[in-house]
């Protein structure tokens, strides 16, 4: 502390050995925090990497004991409305439990029904957009389908187990993204209401996909004129800017409830070009008020977001001449 004290007390300045070195020190301080920036990136990216493999690994176990529990089943039930029920479920949860029971005993289905436990057609039920078996191990597996605009999109798999039928479930595995609550979603509805507990994932898995995908969509429609785009992981706040027009359009949309997939906050604001006004003592900048385009916000409120965008571009001209003449007769 000294030395930096006399350094910054001294009447003339450094001479260029000092002044070099000086220099020296910051290249090698700039390239330190290259290389650590680097670094971080790297293992940002190793991270994401591995995160993702593993993911995949999961993923493709999964598919593969629903396939083989898919060809090895004796009939598919569809259930609507109010066939699939918290007894429907009991008796899924009573099926995988009999079963485990009777290969734990190593014994043939004869010899099963002979020790009363019987054994059970395999069956998968089909509800919607899920489709529920029994694995093995006392399992009972979920698999969700997810579609947009009429087309499958992908499959999701939840994995439930519990040591006897009288003790509740738990979530052992899932492919559910980690940016969504499945654990709070279980923590809330798995032991009081299991059937509730699958909807509702269910539906999460939807709502996410179709935010996605509509995200997308216009990105693949309309990128040319969308000058930025930001959204969070689960696609529950997304924000652009609409480019090629005289003033700056900034859209803002948040989804309060992670099932919905029309906005609740909506702000859609055109920002005029920085004005100039003459004055005694010169030309000043006059701060630009941003006015709000409430046709776009009722728009994005009623429509999915490529309709809604769509819309937006139409009107977009005529909204911003109103505007204009609006603040000139202002």
């Amino acid at each position: 502390m000294q030395q930096v004290g006399q350094v910054k007390e001294r009447p003339f300045p450094m001479n260029m050995g000092e002044v070099n070195f000086s220099q020296a020190e910051d290249v090698r301080l700039e390239t330190t925090r290259a290389r650590f920036s680097n670094l971080l990136k790297r293992h940002g990216d190793l991270t994401e990497r591995l995160s993702r493999d593993s993911d995949k690994t999961v993923f493709e176990r999964l598919q593969r004991e629903f396939e083989a529990a898919r060809a090895s089943q004796t009939q598919e039930i569809c259930l609507d409305g109010e066939q699939w029920n918290d007894g429907l479920l009991a008796t899924i949860r009573e099926r995988v439990h009999m079963e485990a029971e009777r290969k734990a005993m190593q014994l043939p289905a004869d010899a099963a029904a002979m020790a009363n436990l019987p054994f059970h057609d395999k069956i998968t039920y089909r509800v919607g957009n899920k489709m529920i078996c029994c694995l093995e191990g006392a399992r009972i597996g979920i698999q969700y389908e997810t579609s947009f605009a009429g087309e499958l999109c992908e499959l999701f798999h939840c994995i439930l187990e519990s040591k006897s039928f009288l003790e509740k479930m738990t979530v052992v595995e899932h492919t559910v993204p980690f940016f969504l609550p499945i654990r709070e979603v279980e923590n809330g509805f798995l032991s009081s209401n299991a059937m509730k507990f699958i909807d509702l994932v269910g539906d999460l898995l939807q709502a996410y996909v179709d935010r996605r995908e509509q995200v997308r969509l216009i990105k693949e429609l309309y990128g040319n004129q969308i000058g930025e785009l930001y959204f969070s992981l689960p696609y529950h706040m997304i924000e652009f800017v609409l480019a090629n027009f005289d003033c700056k359009i900034t859209v803002s949309l948040r989804y309060a409830e992670l099932v919905s997939t029309l906005p609740s906050g909506i702000s859609v604001l055109a920002w005029p070009l920085q004005q100039l006004k003459k004055s005694s003592a010169g030309a000043t900048a006059i701060q630009p008020i941003p006015a709000r385009l409430a046709y776009a916000e009722d728009a994005l409120r009623s429509m999915s977001l490529p309709e809604a965008f769509a819309e937006i571009v139409l009107n977009m001209p005529r909204a911003l001449k109103q505007i204009f003449l609006d603040q000139n007769s202002a």
